[in-house]
């Protein structure tokens, strides 16, 4: 692959939301829109190298893809009524907005919310946004859910056919109608985030610009629904959680465990504006959700200036209602982290053994990944080495890779 195809996929990757959102207000169909967006890709991978890298590469696919929707737009009988609703949107300039205090102004929130439309699926409003708003491939969206590719990529495409069956338009709801995908939305955003967080392939252990979209949607998402406490949940833990970015890596780019990182790199602002949005998600009488517990969770390690500081038995018990509330097999092994720390070793490894029989966990790679840490910290060395080369063999993240072959390579000597 050259340089130029290079730059050309890793400008789309980052940008591809906006261009999608972008021509979807302009075509009223997200299916469509996706072709367009692709089809600017193209155009890029064929012009760029002979032309050069555009000094605002991101801005040349948007008016490629836009002029092609224009086109598209055009060629149509009701190239008129579309002119009308599209208006000002044909020119660079966007189309104003409605003077309307509940109204977001943001393609790209129209663009989540559409896709989140009940005549879909929780799971395929999730995949379809999640490829949509956060570039993932299908691969990635399957590994965040824990299904087989295939699955993933039938109820992709089932997901574009029904939006576009349902004439679906390109709108924010309102009312009831948006409370009801607002969970969904949640979701998006949170899977977002971590996929930013903490990779599931490719060769960086850190992709921020995928945290930076998901922040920037949560803090717009809690400027419009106030009183939804929720929503302030999932800001304050991302706050908390993209407080940590500096330190999660070195100067290598190499990940560094929580243990080892140096917490004066942790970004104060960002951790004060999750303590402010972690107030906000409580709401009196009511009892926390599952975005507000883990955020609880991040700021008890916030709240420790040392890593032996943590209050690990408060986390254990967050985790205990989190379990509760939101239940799943990655909670429980979360969950059995933090017991571990609480209560030894032995009583974490429990937990874990008895996840090994969950069919979702027996490709996750943080199953063996967390066992060979047990295992290590109970000296039973050759049982954590297997196991920390079963996590490494497991993990499409190269930098995670490596991370978990040094931690094997260590404990056999």
């Amino acid at each position: 692959m050259t340089a130029t195809n290079s730059a050309v996929e890793a400008v789309y990757r980052i940008e591809s939301a906006r261009i999608i959102a972008g021509t979807a207000r302009i075509v009223r169909d997200v299916a469509i829109a996706e072709e367009i967006a692709q089809d600017a890709l193209v155009a890029a991978l064929e012009q760029w190298p002979e032309t050069g890298v555009p000094e605002r590469p991101g801005a040349w696919l948007m008016t490629t893809a836009k002029r092609r929707a224009i086109d598209l737009v055009r060629r149509k009988e009701t190239y008129a009524r579309k002119l009308a609703e599209v208006g000002r949107s044909l020119e660079d300039v966007p189309a104003p907005e409605p003077a309307d205090p509940d109204a977001i102004d943001d393609d790209v929130l129209r663009l989540i919310f559409t896709s989140c439309h009940p005549v879909l699926s929780t799971e395929a409003r999730v995949a379809l946004t999640l490829r949509l708003i956060g570039g993932l491939s299908t691969d990635e969206i399957a590994r965040a859910f824990l299904a087989a590719e295939s699955t993933v990529a039938q109820r992709i495409v089932r997901a574009k056919r029904a939006l576009g069956r349902a004439n679906v338009p390109f709108e924010v709801p309102r009312g009831t109608d948006r409370d009801g995908r607002l969970g969904s939305v949640l979701e998006v955003v949170y899977l977002v985030f971590d996929e930013g967080y903490a990779a599931t392939a490719g060769d960086d252990w850190l992709r921020p610009a995928l945290c930076e979209d998901a922040l920037r949607l949560a803090r717009l998402l809690a400027g419009l629904m106030d009183r939804e406490p929720e929503v302030h949940g999932l800001a304050a833990l991302l706050e908390l959680q993209a407080s940590r970015i500096r330190a999660r890596t070195g100067p290598d780019g190499t990940p560094l465990l929580l243990e080892e990182q140096n917490r004066a790199r942790w970004d104060q602002l960002l951790i004060r504006r999750g303590f402010a949005a972690l107030e906000r998600a409580y709401a009196p009488g009511a009892a926390p959700g599952p975005y507000t517990l883990q955020a609880a969770i991040a700021a008890c390690h916030a709240r420790a200036v040392r890593y032996e500081a943590t209050d690990w038995r408060t986390v254990a018990t967050l985790y205990g209602h989190l379990a509760k509330a939101a239940p799943s097999p990655v909670v429980e092994l979360n969950r059995a982290v933090a017991v571990s720390m609480a209560e030894g070793p032995a009583a974490g490894l429990a937990l874990t053994d008895a996840l090994a029989r969950e069919p979702a966990m027996a490709g996750y790679h943080l199953l063996p990944s967390v066992r060979g840490d047990l295992l290590e910290r109970l000296g039973r060395d050759g049982e954590a080495r297997e196991a920390f080369v079963r996590a490494a063999e497991l993990t499409r993240n190269a930098r995670e890779r490596e991370l978990l072959l040094t931690r094997a390579h260590r404990v056999s000597r």
